[in-house]
């Protein structure tokens, strides 16, 4: 989670009141934060703030959640727009690459060092957190004086245009900043494969800034900066323009004032858009959920500590949602804000009607065991992920395609849905290996989804130039008569293996497992020098009715 460092002192300026740092680090946590640690010495102060309120990345999001929070100032904060006249004109031909662009600008801002420490460190988080290292969002504060509206954002080819990046003195062009400049190198991956880049220009032609790479020195704020225009790019409107939010009014919580920017393209856009979301919360679904029997005036004012505009309307609470709560996705996350805001020291609690004895599940036992036998074979244990893609699941294997789980929003081609066959996840791992000795045995206990259904396999690779078919009947056969299975085998043509040199396992009628030598195709999609023999079972159906004899 992100950890948001600030100052004792510039908290207190913001909020407006002099509070102790005893409560302060008392009370910081209940609106979803761990302490991290406090230096009496510098007086400042470290919050682990949960990833779910990007809004309070900074130290003016907190002192705003707390003048609320503390009663200081309920309900819904609010803050003065006005028009700047500024254009951001979005060229088609950032469709392809980095599609959308928002903007605002920001004056009468005072570049004081505990401003510009948590523009950066806010900078920093919203691009880790909500902009998944910038591939998602990326965020870019200019100073306004140095170049003249309207702005356009376009891309072009790495060699069209050349530009002093920031933090250095030689011109370089944006195919040059990829392979030179350390953020260049850094996030260059986000435009791997891209035959143009994006950049953002003024109407002389001066480069603002080479999204999501790096900005242009001629537009670096210091200290005497009074305006500056904010650019946010990415591949999300909805990130994009909530990430605007939350910077923009983090500068208006120091006295700056916004105003909007014209985005102009396939349509019209004003932003930054700081009008409240609305929402309707019913009394009866909030209540079940808490346990409670709050009144709709209760919940109004168990929102209103935590930042809402509310209103009561018979057995429903009208509810304005800040804009900078990105975190807003159903009722549900409505309602908890109600129990932050009620107070979860106030709940109370209760001993359990029943008493209960908890205890290991009879699979767990049993995959314990498995562990232990695959130890004493000498194969060491890895542990992978569950999240894969069908190209190394099906293709790279030639195993036959299945219906998967797929991921609606993956983080990235290689984490695209969940797995259904371990041996993949073990080939990857040997393929990472390979400047390791040989042999390399390996081997998991984990976690497949067939169908909908979670299921326990065991699956083993030994890679070395003796791997052999004979290899892996002698320990399928050691595990199989450990677990007191009966079994058969047969031949299977598995196209993971070589042909005649494979085995399915039948037991009572039920194939539980494959085992053989892999085949040449499947050695070279993962890079392997060396012959490798594998097996995998299924333990749910391996055990099926014999848990109390194995366990």
């Amino acid at each position: 989670m992100p950890v948001i460092t600030f100052g004792y002192r510039d908290l207190i300026s913001l909020i407006g009141r002099e509070i102790s740092v005893e409560v302060l680090l008392e009370r910081i946590p209940m609106i979803g934060a761990d302490f991290h640690h406090y230096d009496p010495e510098k007086e400042e102060i470290a919050m682990e703030f949960f990833p779910d309120r990007p809004d309070l990345y900074s130290v003016e999001g907190v002192a705003r959640a707390l003048r609320a929070f503390l009663g200081y100032e309920e309900g819904l904060r609010r803050y003065m727009v006005g028009e700047s006249g500024v254009v951001l004109r979005r060229d088609p031909s950032v469709s392809e690459v980095r599609p959308f662009v928002v903007g605002g600008v920001v004056r009468k801002v005072e570049m004081t060092d505990e401003l510009i420490s948590s523009l950066m460190e806010l900078q920093e988080k919203l691009h880790l957190a909500v902009g998944r290292k910038r591939a998602k969002v990326s965020i870019g504060i200019h100073d306004m004086s140095r170049v003249e509206p309207p702005f356009t954002y376009k891309a072009v080819r790495p060699d069209e245009i050349s530009f002093v990046p920031l933090a250095k003195e030689e011109e370089m062009n944006l195919g040059e900043i990829l392979e030179r400049h350390e953020k260049g190198i850094e996030y260059r991956f986000i435009l791997e494969g891209k035959e143009r880049y994006p950049v953002i220009v003024d109407s002389r032609g001066d480069i603002l800034s080479f999204p999501p790479i790096i900005n242009g020195q001629l537009t670096a704020v210091v200290e005497d900066t009074s305006d500056v225009f904010i650019d946010v790019t990415g591949t999300d409107l909805d990130a994009i323009s909530g990430a605007l939010n939350i910077v923009s009014t983090a500068m208006a919580e120091r006295g700056a004032e916004i105003e909007t920017v014209v985005v102009e393209g396939e349509g019209r856009m004003i932003t930054p858009d700081l009008d409240p979301c609305r929402w309707n919360l019913e009394t009866k679904e909030c209540n079940a959920l808490l346990g409670l029997e709050l009144q709709p005036r209760e919940i109004c004012s168990c929102l209103r500590r935590m930042g809402y505009g509310c209103e009561e309307a018979g057995k429903i609470v009208k509810v304005l949602a800040p804009a900078t709560r990105m975190d807003l996705l159903h009722p549900v996350d409505l309602i908890e804000d109600v129990a932050v805001g009620f107070g979860y020291e106030f709940f109370g609690s209760s001993l359990p009607r029943v008493q209960t004895t908890g205890g290991e599940r009879p699979i767990e036992k049993a995959a314990g065991l498995l562990r232990d036998l695959m130890i004493g074979h000498g194969y060491f244990e890895v542990t992978t992920l569950t999240l894969t893609s069908p190209d190394e699941q099906f293709a790279r294997t030639r195993m036959e395609r299945v219906e998967v789980v797929e991921i609606l929003n993956p983080i990235s081609e290689e984490h695209v849905c969940l797995r259904v066959h371990l041996l993949p996840s073990l080939l990857t791992v040997l393929k990472k290996s390979r400047h390791r000795d040989l042999p390399q045995r390996i081997f998991e206990v984990g976690d497949v989804i067939s169908g909908t259904r979670r299921r326990k396999h065991l699956a083993a690779v030994s890679l070395h130039s003796r791997a052999s078919f004979t290899e892996m009947k002698s320990i399928v056969e050691s595990i199989l008569r450990d677990c007191s299975v009966e079994f058969d085998l047969k031949s299977a043509g598995i196209d993971a293996f070589v042909d005649g040199r494979d085995a399915a396992i039948i037991a009572d009628g039920v194939e539980i497992g494959r085992f053989g030598e892999l085949h040449p195709e499947v050695m070279t999609n993962f890079s392997l020098g060396h012959p490798a023999a594998a097996f995998e079972l299924d333990i749910d159906a391996l055990l099926e009715g014999k848990l109390d004899r194995v366990v």
